[in-house]
Parts: C-alpha cells; structure tokens; sequence
C-alpha cells in the first residue's frame, strides 16, 4: 500500500482554517456565519490599486526578474525610506506572499535538524513552514497575563544549543497583537550578537499600532548581517489574494543563496507585482481611516469581552487580532460547539481555538484560550 511521506504526516491542519467544514455546515442549515478566524480584511482594496491591474498593457504575460520586477523593488525603497527603513532595490527579493519569504529565510539560513526559537503563541503556519524546511522549532512561552510581552531573555538562554541559528519575531504579533517596544527589540538584537544568531522579523502588520511606535528590526544598528524581514502586502493594503511579499536583507551571501531558491520557483505573480507597485503611490494618509476602523473593532471586542464574567482579553497595541481567556473546558471543542450548536437569532460566530498557535505541551495549560 502505498504511503504519504513523513513530512506529509507531520504537516500541521491549518488550526484557522480546520473548522471550515463545521462553518459551511451550519451555513447550509440557514445560519449565518460571522468569520471571526481568520484575518481577512473586509476593507475594499484600494480602487487605485486594482485599476492598475484593469488597465495594464502588455501582449505577453511574462515571467518577471527572479527577484521581481525591478520596478516595484525601487518603488519598495521609496515605500521603506518612508518608515525609515534604508536598503537598496538589489537587497530586496520579491517574494509569492510573506509565506514564501518565511520559506526562503527558513531554507536558506538553517539546514534540516537546525533549531529557531520562536515566541508563542506564533503564527500557526510557522511550524508548517519548519516541517518543509526540516527545522525544529524551540517555542517560549508567553503569557496572556502579561498580554504576550516578549519572554525574559533567560527564557531564550535556556533553550539556545550549538543547533540554533535563528529567532522569529512577529511585530505587531500574530496571533496576540502585542506590539513589541524599542526595548524589547534591543533584548533580541543583544541575543542575536551574543549567540551569532539569524533575526527573522515577520513585519505583516507595521502599519496597525494603535499604541506606541512600531519598531523595525531593520531598525536595530550593528546587526545588517543577523536581519532578515519578511514583508507582505496582504493586510497592509488588503491584498490577501494578490500572493506578494518580501524577502529583505543587507546580508550579500544570503541574498545570493536565497536568490537561488527563487529562480527554483522562476518568478513571482506578474498582475500583483503591478499592484503592490501602484499601493507604494497612495497617498501617505491612506492608512488613517483602515486603522482607526480596526482600532475602534478592537477597542469594542476587547472592552465587550471584558465585561463577560470570567472572561480576560488583554488589550493588543496592534494588528487585527485577539486572544481571550474563557472559562471553558476545552476551547477546541467549544468552537466547534459555536458553529454546531450555538445560534442567537440564527447566527452564530466562527472562531479559531488558540491551541493551534501553540508548539508545547503547554497546551495543556493554554485549553481556555480563543483567538479571533
């Protein structure tokens, strides 16, 4: 009989998506689903934008440069100047989506066997990625008391072995929202030096802080070798499905590696490389309106969530999500419940369990957690 491969197996459900069938059950009984699982936006994508795609003139749909259109990579300098990011056309890869950007950074930095410590809870396709690459992923612990803040640095210090060669941080976080602070990246950038480690900065959400100033990890001075962000024009400019994003770095030999793989995989999507070019030209207010509007969401769930008996949400500085503790047995099972049994008015919320953002047995520990 013929079987699937290891990796197959070890390939982690999509703990966003893993309800799906529950979802559309419930929708073909007449129930109306609010989506709260994944992060979607539901502001239109710019107009601006999508006519650059309607009105592009070109006879043959080529492949583009390997590291895309050299075009759009100097319109990114102009859209990095502007959060005070300084690099070059020639440190910048573009990328199928932030996915591929994690890929890359994941199979060109780390052989498999390799270790990356990861605050969690994390983006939950952090350790899908891992399982394509072969790498092993540390996780440590955050704390929803703490609303997420980044783990003592002794944390990090107990799990770093001659196998580790890289730190992901996600700013503002995925899943939590928790912005980290100027301080907190100087801790990062102290472990990175001292350990001789990789700094993988998944920056999705830069410009959706709420509170404070978002700091870059290309911000950070004396690590232009360490760095390596993984950019996205996915929720910036609510562009999920255009699959453009960003691999960057100042590092020569790992631009040269990595340029490798992305010849592997020939070029990236021709149409929305047009429109990420033509988002760097919206005007440099564009971003007021999309982020009071989830800033005024989250103010209302959070201070909603609050009031119910039993229930902590702490307040995230950015992106669009959140994390409540319930008191419920098992947060699993009660979203599955919500979508099966639940209806107010014939409507019902879908969410995703907060288990799957996890990488521990912690897990355990974590089974009243819910993230929406």
């Amino acid at each position: 009989m013929l079987k699937v491969s290891n990796r197959g197996m070890q390939m982690p459900a999509s703990p966003i998506r893993k309800l799906v069938p529950y979802a559309e059950a419930a929708k073909r009984k007449g129930t109306k689903v609010y989506h709260l699982n994944i992060g979607q936006p539901d502001i239109e994508t710019p107009k601006m934008v999508l006519d650059a795609v309607r009105h592009s003139d070109f006879k043959v749909l080529e492949y583009s440069h390997s590291a895309g259109n050299e075009s759009y990579r100097k319109k990114l300098v102009q859209y990095y100047k502007k959060v005070g990011i300084d690099v070059t056309p020639e440190q910048i890869i573009i990328t199928t989506g932030g996915s591929e950007a994690i890929i890359f950074g994941f199979m060109a930095c780390m052989d498999a066997g390799d270790e990356v410590i990861i605050p969690e809870p994390f983006y939950a396709n952090y350790n899908g990625f891992a399982v394509e690459a072969g790498v092993i992923v540390k996780p440590i612990t955050s704390s929803i008391e703490t609303g997420f803040a980044l783990p003592p640095i002794g944390d990090f210090e107990k799990v770093i072995t001659p196998k580790t060669k890289a730190i992901v941080i996600c700013n503002p976080n995925n899943p939590t929202g928790y912005l980290y602070s100027a301080e907190e990246m100087e801790i990062l950038k102290h472990l990175i030096i001292k350990y001789n480690l990789f700094l993988f900065a998944d920056e999705a959400y830069r410009e959706f802080c709420y509170e404070g100033k978002h700091t870059s990890a290309m911000h950070l001075t004396g690590v232009d070798d360490h760095v390596v962000l993984m950019d996205t024009i996915s929720k910036r400019y609510s562009a999920c499905g255009g699959r453009i994003g960003a691999f960057v770095t100042k590092n020569k030999a790992l631009l040269d590696a990595t340029m490798k793989f992305a010849q592997a995989r020939l070029s990236p999507p021709s149409f929305a490389q047009i429109l990420g070019e033509a988002a760097v030209d919206l005007p440099d207010n564009y971003f007021d309106t999309t982020k009071a509007e989830y800033k005024l969401r989250r103010d209302t769930i959070v201070t909603r969530l609050n009031k119910i008996p039993g229930v902590f949400c702490p307040n995230p500085g950015g992106a669009f999500y959140a994390m409540a503790k319930l008191p419920i047995d098992d947060s699993d099972k009660f979203c599955q419940w919500l979508l099966e049994s639940f209806n107010y008015n014939n409507q019902t919320v879908m969410l995703a369990p907060a288990t799957g953002f996890y990488s521990t047995l912690v897990l355990a520990n974590r089974k009243f957690d819910w993230h929406t």
